[in-house]
């Protein structure tokens, strides 16, 4: 039982970590590339409250990881 919940969490863990990873770098391209497309500020701020939004259920996702680690180790 105590193998599968570590494979799971594991599984989960590798998801975050690529969402994380992903998300940095569209967030950088999408600075770097806005300004010399001309694109207006606005969609600056669509693109940081994007990775605001992924960084947010990364951080909730992390922290449910820790829990259910917790849990187990009871």
């Amino acid at each position: 039982m105590s193998t599968d919940l570590d494979k799971q969490l594991s599984k989960q863990g590798r998801r975050v970590g690529v969402v994380i990873a992903v998300t940095m770098v569209v967030w950088l391209v999408a600075n770097w590339v806005g300004p010399q497309l001309g694109m207006p500020g606005r969609f600056a701020f669509l693109f940081d409250f994007a990775a605001i939004a992924a960084l947010i259920w990364a951080l909730v996702v992390i922290f449910q990881i820790r829990r259910k680690r917790r849990e187990n180790q009871r």
